[in-house]
């Protein structure tokens, strides 16, 4: 594992915290076989990512007492589980770029696509099963289980988002949101890899949840300056289609502000785009929402609304760290409530 200093930049501990991952991930991809299947599972892997998920488990596995390469494969799990999401994520929004690159859906079709994204998920649990020799039957049975755990909540969340766009639900609130967003974002993004690291120490068992709260606001600090990059964001630093929501209709928590303190006339014009199809959808109604939202301060409230969260991760983290909050690790977590919401991509 590389040496972790406390004084590092956060993009440099990330980095280093990607790159111990993804190379004992690449490293076990099996080569060959049909065409168009594991070439294609390492893409994403390969393509610049931030390596947050992976970079919480390895941190919150050292900052709890881990030591050594125990947490690595299970950092690779993690990754390996989230970019299956990304895949499939394209494809049910129809996204068009994913890290300055097309999507393999843009790229290759939805049938490749989606073939790629089941391997990957099952790669993902042959790594789980490799567990056992590294850490031992019980806790790679409990691994299992917050594995699944993740995944349930991963798709209810993802069920909810893809019904408010089917059904052309206009009438949410804050709160509707941050429900979605604790299922969809925050336990795949923050809790499952901060939950598995701590589990996969030697003293994991008693107090796997003690990351928890700093999790759940720590990613939904996340998906609200995701959200604000997706208008506002600059490409070559974003990686994916600027507007990209706004094209697929999600309900952002900047979208739900609009529509609650909009004119009439522009809540009529904007629940009509919104029950568009996004193929009928036009450049010039896309704008027309975005310049919207923009006029209405509906994403400096959205980013201060990130600011608070990530105010309240740090907050909770310093409380589940206590003295680990001066390690190395347990510094470079409470330094990420920051980089969430002052990042760019």
């Amino acid at each position: 594992m590389p040496s972790i200093g406390v004084d590092q930049p956060v993009d440099e501990l990330l980095a280093a915290y990607r790159a111990r991952t993804m190379d004992a991930l690449l490293a076990e991809l099996p080569t060959g076989g049909p065409r168009y299947l594991y070439d294609l599972v390492a893409e994403y892997p390969r393509r610049s990512g931030k390596g947050l998920r992976a970079a919480l488990c390895l941190a919150a596995y050292r900052a709890f007492g881990g030591g050594g390469e125990g947490a690595v494969n299970v950092a690779a799990t993690v990754e390996l589980f989230h970019n299956a999401f990304l895949i499939h994520d394209d494809i049910q929004d129809g996204s068009e770029s994913r890290r300055g690159a097309p999507t393999l859906s843009a790229e290759y079709g939805v049938g490749v696509a989606l073939n790629v994204g089941n391997m990957t998920n099952l790669l993902a649990l042959d790594r789980l099963l490799a567990n056992r020799d590294a850490l031992g039957s019980g806790t790679a049975w409990r691994l299992v289980d917050e594995t699944r755990l993740m995944l349930r909540h991963s798709l209810e969340g993802q069920a909810i988002e893809i019904g408010w766009i089917r059904d052309n639900v206009c009438d949410l609130t804050a709160d509707d949101y941050y429900r979605m967003c604790l299922k969809k974002t925050s336990w795949y993004t923050c809790i499952y890899p901060c939950r598995t690291g701590i589990l996969a120490t030697s003293d994991g068992a008693p107090g796997v949840d003690r990351l928890d709260r700093y999790g759940w606001y720590l990613g939904a600090a996340f998906q609200i300056q995701d959200d604000v990059l997706n208008l506002v964001g600059d490409f070559a630093d974003y990686g994916k289609e600027i507007s990209g929501d706004l094209w697929e209709g999600k309900r952002t928590l900047i979208l739900i502000d609009f529509l609650s303190r909009c004119t009439p006339a522009e809540r009529e014009r904007a629940v009509a785009f919104l029950g568009t199809p996004r193929a009928e959808r036009t450049v010039g109604e896309v704008r027309w929402v975005q310049r919207r939202l923009l006029a209405y301060d509906s994403v400096e409230a959205a980013r201060g609304c990130a600011q608070q969260l990530a105010d309240a991760a740090r907050a909770e983290g310093e409380a589940a760290l206590g003295a680990r909050a001066e390690s190395e690790d347990g510094a470079f977590l409470l330094a990420l409530t920051r980089y969430v919401v002052d990042r760019r991509r």
